[in-house]
């Protein structure tokens, strides 16, 4: 049974890789990506044995420590990243408890990660191999704390697996990931800078995480080496009672998880009240825009696109401290209209299923194009001004005003115009509706990535004419240029969306059902 469930990890992963070229050019991509990393850690922990030993000590603790750490929070917060052998797909079939978790235990040793980590922590034997009796600790230490970094994930997954059902709680744990992410850089940037103070506080965080249980199972090759043999008989056994206390738990949230199958509760609507279809017209493109609109605030695949906004202007405060050039703030009305211009073109994607109610009912390709543009138009026109204005107002540039509202509505118009095309043409692969924002299958995020590139490349030459005037105006510090800037935006942008509008609905009219169809595909 416990080879059957692996055989079947990857005969899923092979029949997802045959879907798309782009499922396999993501999963080629990151096995190189991947082998690259771990020739890095391999080369890095056998150099490391030539290091001081109060050094190699310190280093083998904290990035294991780290390891295992990372292991465990990364189901709380990427929840959907490995759909393969998922313990919500076995409730029905009879399959034996501990059968189960051996089964699920060698599938996770066996994926990528597994291998990675696998790798990396029986390279730490060759790290001590100048202490023959560490090296010796070091090889069964790192099996033990390969197996608490896989149990202790699947173990975090199954206590998780009602509250990641909840709305709000993925909606909480994708704001947990997205803020890194967009501040990825100051953050890099802080810990650059922070990296020698970091170096002299290691020994003194090492000797704290070797007596946990995230650190102890790397801290008892070290500890023999130095003669510590005391040291490392206890930090062995915590080591040990750390495997042994998370596969106990484990089991127990699994056997709760397999009788208590998670479901989403069912949403109870409000009485007497139409909420954003009571607002708008009661026509096909208002029925659109309310839907769409309702989207925007209720869909948490949505909320990732207003997630960012607020971090913008953090990022690029950022940089303009670090270089001193204020003016680089100014950008912030600018980068936003562009994002949640390009933010529509998975609309039909993000539909899914929802979309054959469009085909039932007629309704015309353009008044759904044009609906999805007006509900974005609701809140992006005025999140652009009072950005751009109150960057403006920041920095005390008001020479720029009008070339950066030509800019930023020129990206905003012209944008919405090339969205309006591409989500008629094509379906991506991405969440389904109720599912984790992160959640999608193998290589969508490739095809996604090219086809975002293809877009900002397409809009990049819509948006020259306006562009080229307002740079002229910064420059000359003649505004009547940024006005002329303003003014081509509004005319050619408006141009575009009209043409963007029609073009993509009449896509929409010839392709809808094969539209649904590949939606269906991708369920």
């Amino acid at each position: 049974m416990v080879a059957h469930l692996v055989k079947l990890r990857f005969l899923i992963l092979w029949n997802s890789l045959k879907k798309s070229p782009w499922q396999l050019v993501a999963v080629i991509i990151g096995a190189l990506y991947g082998l690259g990393l771990l020739i890095a850690i391999i080369a890095g922990l056998i150099a490391l044995g030539f290091a001081p030993l109060d050094v190699t000590r310190s280093v083998t603790v904290v990035a294991g420590a780290a390891t295992v750490l990372g292991w465990i929070v990364l189901p709380l917060v990427a929840s959907g990243i490995d759909q393969t052998v998922e313990p919500a797909r076995l409730v029905t079939f009879p399959i034996p408890t501990n059968t189960l978790l051996l089964g699920l235990t060698v599938s996770g040793v066996l994926g990528v990660a597994g291998i990675v980590t696998s790798l990396a922590a029986f390279t730490t034997v060759a790290t001590w191999a100048h202490y023959p009796l560490a090296a010796v600790a070091a090889l069964v230490c790192a099996a033990i704390a390969v197996l608490t970094c896989v149990v202790g994930s699947r173990m975090i997954t199954a206590l998780s697996a009602n509250l990641g059902s909840g709305r709000r709680f993925r909606e909480a744990r994708g704001l947990i990931v997205f803020v890194p992410i967009i501040l990825l850089g100051p953050i890099i940037l802080a810990v650059t800078e922070a990296a020698p103070a970091i170096v002299d506080v290691l020994p003194t965080v090492a000797a704290i995480v070797q007596w946990t249980p995230i650190g102890a199972a790397w801290a008892v090759p070290g500890s023999i080496a130095a003669g510590e043999y005391g040291a490392a008989g206890v930090q062995f056994l915590i080591a040990l009672s750390t495997l042994v206390a998370f596969v106990v738990a484990w089991r127990f949230a699994l056997v709760h998880a397999l009788e208590n199958p998670a479901h989403t509760a069912a949403s109870k609507a409000g009485k007497g009240t139409l909420g954003f279809f009571g607002v708008f017209p009661g026509t096909p493109t208002g029925a659109v825009a309310a839907r769409a609109l309702t989207y925007w605030l209720r869909d948490p695949r949505y909320a990732q696109s207003l997630v960012t906004v607020p971090l913008i202007p953090i990022g690029l405060g950022f940089m303009a401290n670090i270089n001193g050039v204020q003016g680089v703030l100014n950008a912030t009305g600018p980068i936003v209209a562009l994002l949640l211009a390009l933010s529509i073109y998975t609309d039909v994607s993000y539909d899914n299923t929802a979309f054959a109610l469009h085909l039932q009912t007629g309704v015309r390709g353009a008044a759904d194009r044009l609906g999805r543009v007006i509900a974005l138009m609701v809140f992006a026109v005025p999140l652009t001004v009072v950005l751009t204005v109150g960057t403006v107002w920041f920095t005390d540039t008001w020479s720029v005003l009008p070339g950066l509202l030509g800019i930023a509505f020129g990206a905003l118009l012209s944008g919405c115009a090339m969205s309006s095309v591409i989500s008629g043409r094509f379906a991506f692969a991405v969440p389904l509706p109720g599912e984790s924002p992160f959640k999608s299958p193998p290589g969508a995020g490739v095809g996604l990535t090219l086809s975002l590139f293809a877009t900002w490349a397409g809009l990049t030459i819509l948006v020259i004419p306006e562009t080229v005037l307002a740079i002229i105006g910064f420059v000359t510090g003649n505004m009547i240029w940024g006005w002329a800037s303003l003014l081509v935006a509004l005319v050619l942008g408006g141009a575009m969306l009209v043409i963007g509008v029609r073009w993509g609905g009449a896509i929409l009219d010839r392709r809808g059902p094969e539209m649904f169809a590949l939606l269906q595909a991708k369920k």
